[in-house]
């Protein structure tokens, strides 16, 4: 079983910076793929961020330029800097491990999501 716990999440005033946290736990050696989405409320869920451990990294056109997702594989951590941050970045966050769908594993997990909130 593998567990993942996101932090880091809060209220900033738009223009300002937060840095989310993911660690992961349980029987994983490595992390090899992770992704970042957020949802606001009454929207669907959206990919904001991908990264692979080949170094493939991907982000939503709404953040290119202001995010940067890494990984921290001596940590277990996965990170999302979020800069220059706007009113319609506000959502809740979720860090995922696809295993399932990257053929990695039997099952894709997930955290139980951080809150961003930014205001104008």
């Amino acid at each position: 079983q593998v567990q993942l716990v996101e932090s880091g999440g809060g209220l900033v005033q738009a223009g300002g910076s937060l840095r989310l946290s993911c660690e992961v736990s349980g029987r994983l050696y490595r992390i090899n793929v992770m992704e970042w989405y957020r949802q606001a409320p009454g929207q669907q869920r959206e990919l904001v961020a991908l990264i692979t451990s080949g170094r493939t990294i991907n982000y939503a056109d709404s953040v290119k330029g202001r995010f940067t997702i890494s990984l921290d594989n001596a940590k277990n951590t996965g990170y999302l800097q979020m800069n220059s941050l706007k009113p319609e970045d506000t959502a809740v966050y979720y860090c995922s491990l696809p295993l399932a769908r990257y053929a990695l594993g039997s099952a894709d997990y997930w955290g139980q999501g951080t809150q961003v909130t930014v205001s104008s």
